[in-house]
């Protein structure tokens, strides 16, 4: 299990092309029925469906997290589109907060240099009246 879940499976499912296991015998009937029954079908409806994004639930929070998606348990499904549109809105807020770091941090560096400059102005005032008076 610990193989399953840390890796994405593609599902391999066999079929028995004849109930007599015979070489060169085909049963239509059979081989649909076995299909059916195993999911085969319904997971190959779910892709053409429109969702052929389909993201581990990890991944997909680690990625889109900062967007605040309200998500289901387990698994992301995503119709063809949305993943380019979640992209895009994640760079934008990637960028929206980048630009307020760069903000904070430029005022930090201005407001430490004004700091320096009033202390020395204030040292030079002390010194200009020391030797004046």
């Amino acid at each position: 299990m610990e193989t399953l879940n840390s890796t994405q499976p593609h599902y391999i499912r066999c079929v028995k092309p004849n109930n007599l296991l015979k070489p060169a015998v085909f049963e239509n009937v059979n081989v649909i029925h076995q299909l059916r029954y195993g999911g085969v079908l319904e997971a190959i409806r779910i892709s053409c469906a429109g969702y052929p994004t389909n993201k581990n639930f990890t991944d997909f929070i680690n990625r889109f997290g900062l967007l605040d998606p309200e998500i289901g348990k387990t698994k992301v499904f995503l119709r063809a589109g949305h993943m380019a549109a979640l992209d895009a809105r994640r760079a934008e807020k990637i960028t929206a907060s980048v630009i307020v770091i760069q903000r904070m941090t430029r005022s930090y560096l201005i407001r430490k240099r004004f700091l320096a400059m009033a202390n020395l102005a204030v040292a030079l005032q002390t010194l200009c009246r020391d030797l004046f008076t």
